[in-house]
């Protein structure tokens, strides 16, 4: 069967099941992962390739940081293994430079399917581990210069051959590994997802047969290409740059420099980062594949949300980013903190683009995966325990509305994790989480707020490292919307002084009742501030979003009333 065969009804049906596998995949690895990281926060992904390694579905409920990373990984082991992949192997990865990862906490999984003896396609899945080893608890700290000192480094290796578990292999991640019983738990999950998908995948086969599908998987990505060049060729010809800079990399470069210029002609567009700066000692470079997941995130949001996540969005976009560059690392360049340079690249393409599509952008949002590890021995349990989490903060405004309060943003999706689940977990008490008045930029439309939250271990001292950006360079407004507010990390003794902490945190020790304070960045205003409702100004100050004097400062129009 060919592309041109398959009728309408028959391929909507297909590729609604093809996502329902992924999905349920999906839904395995939250409900059977030991990790409040995963089971609580979701953070993870599943998806279906073809034989060649194109991703062709992803879950509904994946990071779209991930979208380049699964089909990366895939493409390293055809090309390492060829003829020798055979039915029941099961490979696993992390490396970004060997092996298409993005950072060595985020552990690929994928097992091939097979129509007899040719290979249908893989199912694959991601989870990011909360402790892969390395220099530093959680695997997660800033201020580490090289990648092997993020954690322990997998390049493409079998777990399973031919359906026997190597075990080699698995002792030999488990004993680099912090928490190995917990790294143990959310292994198995991948590996229970990648069992589910193969079968349901075969049950599709045995309807379709191999051609059949292998028919159905182009036509799928052909289409989105499609659909992608279509959107594109509405932008007007023309060049658009912007430039952005990160805050640090924690090791002593500051205002690392991310510069973009967009190339539209036509149906293609291209994205050329020549004039970034160079990679950086610390660890927030870029591989190509996180540079590129951030771009095909970016492009879909902006031009159709709505387009199937696939190899097809990767097919009508160019991308020129220099080796050794910021957005293009090389080995040994440290990554691990990569999501953050994620979000700025993401803010970099929005910027370029705000002039041809005003109605479709928002102001700079948080623009930070602000992250926070606490680690020790829980004192309960004579156990050590490694809490850790990623916090949202403000949304960029847009043309027609507010930007939202407290949320994950763009290349990110993960949930919050309840008050309860880490009380209930860890040997820590939650003092205060909020949302900080004034921190939304001013405008026609007001910026997202950012999010406090105060942490007291109980009983025991634990380690706290804190990984934040923006917290120097505030996230913009566009079309005279105002800035958003920084982010910062403080650090109360027993005595209630407060020390504000670096925005790269290593190694802090918390006393045991002494508090962690983290406060995340809001995010730009849209449009300009003299242009606000006084009906909207009385209600934000109402709600406690914006103060009297923020009112005062920042709206003429409310001072005049």
């Amino acid at each position: 069967m060919s592309k041109a065969e398959i009728d309408p009804i028959t391929l909507e049906i297909t590729w609604n099941g093809l996502k329902s596998i992924a999905d349920e995949c999906f839904i395995t690895i939250m409900r059977s992962a030991f990790s409040s990281n995963v089971k609580e926060r979701h953070d993870h992904s599943t998806a279906i390739s073809d034989a060649t390694g194109r991703l062709v579905v992803q879950a509904e409920m994946s990071l779209p940081v991930h979208l380049a990373s699964m089909g990366g990984m895939l493409k390293a082991a055809i090309e390492l293994y060829g003829d020798d992949i055979g039915p029941g192997d099961l490979f696993v990865a992390n490396d970004p430079h060997v092996a298409g990862g993005t950072h060595l906490p985020d552990i690929n999984m994928a097992a091939p399917v097979f129509d007899g003896d040719k290979l249908l396609g893989f199912v694959a899945n991601i989870i990011h581990h909360a402790d892969v080893g390395g220099a530093a608890v959680g695997s997660m700290s800033g201020g580490l210069d090289e990648i092997y000192k993020e954690g322990v480094r997998i390049p493409v290796v079998r777990l399973y051959r031919r359906g026997e578990r190597v075990d080699d292999v698995m002792r030999l991640l488990l004993l680099n590994m912090r928490l190995p019983d917990e790294r143990r738990g959310d292994l198995n999950a991948q590996i229970a997802a990648c069992r589910l998908g193969e079968s349901r995948l075969k049950d599709l086969l045995s309807e379709h047969g191999g051609d059949g599908l292998r028919a159905i998987f182009d036509a799928i990505i052909s289409r989105t290409e499609l659909r992608m060049r279509r959107a594109i060729a509405a932008l007007p010809d023309g060049s658009y740059s912007f430039t952005d800079f990160m805050d640090d990399d924690g090791v002593g470069t500051e205002n690392i420099k991310i510069a973009l210029e967009v190339v539209k002609k036509d149906d293609r567009i291209r994205f050329d980062f020549t004039g970034t700066d160079p990679q950086v000692k610390g660890n927030f470079n870029l591989t190509f594949n996180a540079t590129q997941s951030a771009i095909c995130y970016s492009l879909k949001a902006l031009l159709d949300a709505e387009v199937p996540t696939n190899q097809g969005i990767f097919d009508a976009i160019d991308i020129i980013a220099p080796a050794g560059s910021f957005v293009n690392c090389v080995s040994p360049a440290a990554v691990a903190m990569r999501a953050n340079s994620c979000q700025r690249v993401v803010d970099c393409v929005l910027g370029a683009l705000a002039p041809v599509v005003p109605e479709k952008v928002i102001g700079a949002a948080n623009g930070a995966n602000t992250s926070a590890v606490f680690a020790g021995t829980d004192p309960r349990t004579g156990n050590m325990y490694v809490y850790l989490e990623t916090l949202g903060g403000g949304m960029g405004a847009r043309a027609t509305h507010d930007g939202k309060d407290g949320v994950q943003v763009h290349i990110t999706n993960t949930s919050n994790l309840p008050v309860e689940a880490i009380e209930l977990e860890y040997p820590l008490r939650v003092e205060a989480y909020s949302l900080i008045q004034d921190t939304g930029g001013a405008g026609r439309q007001r910026g997202g707020m950012g999010i406090r939250r105060v942490i007291r271990p109980v009983d025991h001292e634990c380690e706290f490292n804190g990984v934040g950006e923006r917290f120097r360079h505030q996230p913009w407004g566009v079309f005279g919307g105002a800035a958003g507010k920084t982010g910062a990390f403080y650090l109360v003794g027993q005595d209630g002084k407060a020390e504000k902490l670096t925005s790269k945190a290593s190694k802090i020790i918390l006393k045991a009742n002494a508090l962690a304070v983290i406060e995340t960045p809001g995010a730009g205003g849209y449009g300009e501030a003299s242009e606000r409702s006084l009906e909207e100004i009385h209600r934000d100050i109402r709600a406690g979003k914006i103060s009297q004097e923020a009112a005062e400062r920042d709206y003429p129009q409310f001072t005049a009333s």
